[in-house]
């Protein structure tokens, strides 16, 4: 008698002996706010926000930075300082204000790979997010991309291998009317802004690739010397979506991606709720 053929790969898991049984999410149209987040404050959750570096001593941020990267190119390849750095910029502190507003007590990690002028090579770029993904950081606030086609395939690598991770990328959308990336990538959650004020009011685009809009207009920011200024632009409303979704993920630490975006779609400001 002949052996079985071997199963075709990738089929392994799903043989009775190895098959998940998953936890049940509600129906889209049961999906509410309160379930979502209520009572959370996003604690427990590890965010990397891949920037300019933040200001732990900010009022804003009040010390609440639990690491630190920062990322250079050396003569034998990258370098990695994991001693706290400051903000080169402002840009980072702004995005970690703007996070823990919605999430306060979220772990945040600071991955430096832009420095004064927000200038930045993209080899740390791609390293930055590579260590995000390998060092079990759950979400990336990602407020910067970019346009040049050579990064094309390695960040769509990476963005996917996120997605397999199970690893949520945050992405802001580019301020000019040209594709970015990571932000145009399905993998990755993409956001651009409206001019609202309340970080609990988002919308949701059924024509992406940009699919969230959030607060990102005249916003209230943190930045240098613990100043505070305000500013406009896509940067400012992808962390408003960050804290969202590490709230969420708080009080559902199991969600994919896929769901994450099913549950943001269903609790977007402009999705008719059934009567």
């Amino acid at each position: 008698m002949r052996p079985p053929p071997p199963r075709p790969a990738y089929s392994a898991q799903f043989t009775p002996e190895r098959l998940a049984t998953l936890d049940p999410v509600l129906p889209v149209d049961a999906i509410t706010s309160e379930w979502a987040w209520g009572g959370s404050t996003g604690k427990g959750i590890k965010v990397a926000i891949l920037d300019s570096g933040i200001d732990a001593q900010h009022a804003a941020v009040d010390g609440r930075v639990a690491g630190y990267v920062g990322i250079t190119e050396g003569p034998d390849g990258p370098v990695f300082d994991t001693e706290p750095h400051e903000d080169a910029y402002g840009h980072g502190t702004a995005c970690a204000g703007i996070i823990r507003t919605v999430a306060p007590d979220c772990e945040l990690y600071s991955i430096k790979i832009l420095g004064a002028g927000l200038s930045g090579r993209g080899s740390v770029f791609i390293t930055g997010l590579r260590w995000a993904i390998q060092n079990g950081m759950r979400v990336c606030n990602l407020s910067l991309g970019t346009t040049k086609r050579d990064f094309f395939a390695v960040l769509h690598e990476l963005a996917d291998m996120a997605y397999f991770h199970n690893v949520m990328l945050v992405t802001a959308a580019n301020n000019m009317p040209f594709p970015s990336f990571p932000s145009v990538f399905a993998s990755v959650i993409a956001v651009a802004s409206h001019d609202l004020k309340d970080p609990y009011v988002f919308y949701y685009n059924p024509k992406p690739p940009v699919e969230f809009g959030a607060p990102g207009v005249d916003v209230r920011l943190a930045w240098l010397n613990g100043s505070w200024i305000v500013g406009t632009g896509n940067s400012y409303a992808a962390p408003h979506i960050t804290g969202l979704v590490t709230k969420i993920l708080a009080k559902h630490p199991d969600l994919t991606g896929f769901q994450m975006k099913t549950v943001l779609r269903a609790l977007a400001t402009n999705t008719a709720r059934p009567t």
